[in-house]
């Protein structure tokens, strides 16, 4: 079979507990403009058990087809099973482009997917566009360049770099995407999807887990990616005690605390916490960087803010290239003193 017999933009739209997960509709959005570079559709890929009421919500979000895989088997989310209905999916259907989420269920799922389909997968994106590849052509060799090809960006080394990967020559072109890093379009209410309902059949065997109990934890921890106003501390606050100053102004303006990699690191904050590359790519209204340097790997997963504010003693400090207000000074001084004053407006 041709490459060119693979057309559509395919979502593997994730849930948990018959409720979809935010990356699904992260995932649409972002599937719904490179459709549109390849004059083409979107079809979101919804796996589970009695799953079959959530397809008008991924068609207001820009699914133009949902394919239903509805089965027992998949009540609860397991290896084999789920990426057996994905790739039995993938092979009946034919995509172009497969997007799944990096989350803790995307990145057990994908690799193993690209693995039975036989194409490559390119992990953890956070850029991805419709171009040529090679991206410049190799002179002499221009009519070997391919167009209309997915690129897909993602750091390398650590994030000292930034890589650009294709894969030309296999389909589908697979890529797990980064929570947080795509935008959600705006949902329009009553809009409905072709619904495809298809089982590949499941026979339980012995790669089939046994899942024997389901324990929830319970934590107190705010997800700091839905926050809206995010205060977070690096290694400038100096100690675990010190983040106390960022908790009162956190408190006075209804924010969340989060934190850079070294405060993680340094034991001070849980990983949860921890906004950046190796942390959570946020969004929120207002970021407060107070006392981070501003390195790549962690403007990676704030810049996107609609407002940031940096307060650093170090004016020739990177953070102060992404922020839209910044403060030179001791934070041990500034940050009660904007917090007092904030008392004062703030009801």
């Amino acid at each position: 079979m041709g490459l060119e017999e693979y057309k559509g933009v395919y979502v593997f739209a994730q849930q948990v507990d018959n409720e979809l997960s935010s990356i699904a509709f992260e995932l649409l959005g972002k599937a719904k403009e490179l459709a549109g570079d390849l004059n083409t559709e979107v079809t979101a890929v919804l796996i589970g058990s009695g799953i079959k009421g959530l397809t008008d919500q991924l068609a207001e979000y820009g699914a133009d087809k949902v394919i239903v895989v509805d089965d027992p088997e998949l009540k609860e989310y397991r290896t084999e099973p789920y990426a057996h209905a994905l790739s039995s999916v993938i092979n009946e259907y034919k995509p172009d482009i497969v997007l799944v989420g990096a989350t803790a269920i995307g990145r057990d799922l994908g690799p193993r997917v690209s693995a039975r389909v036989a194409t490559g997968l390119t992990a953890d994106c956070t850029v991805l566009e419709i171009g040529d590849f090679p991206l410049n052509p190799i002179p002499g060799k221009e009519n070997e360049q391919k167009h209309n090809q997915l690129l897909m960006t993602r750091p390398a080394f650590g994030g000292n770099t930034i890589a650009t990967i294709a894969c030309p020559d296999n389909r589908p072109q697979m890529a797990t995407v980064r929570p947080g890093v795509m935008q959600k379009i705006e949902p329009v209410a009553g809009a409905k999807a072709e619904v495809i309902e298809y089982n590949p059949g499941f026979t339980p065997n012995n790669k089939y887990v046994e899942i024997v109990d389901i324990v929830k934890e319970l934590s107190d921890t705010v997800d700091i990616m839905d926050a809206k106003i995010l205060v977070s501390g690096g290694r400038g606050v100096g100690s675990p005690e010190n983040f106390k100053i960022l908790e009162d102004l956190a408190d006075v303006i209804g924010g969340t605390v989060s934190c850079s990699r070294a405060v993680v690191d340094n034991g001070w904050k849980p990983k949860e916490l921890q906004v950046g590359q190796t942390g959570k790519t946020v969004r929120p209204n207002v970021y407060f960087a107070i006392g981070i340097s501003g390195a790549i790997q962690h403007t990676a997963g704030m810049e996107e803010s609609d407002i940031i504010v940096a307060i650093n003693k170090d004016n020739t400090a990177p953070i102060f290239d992404v922020a839209d207000y910044g403060i030179v000074g001791d934070l041990n001084k500034i940050v009660p003193k904007l917090t007092e004053e904030l008392k004062k407006v703030v009801k």
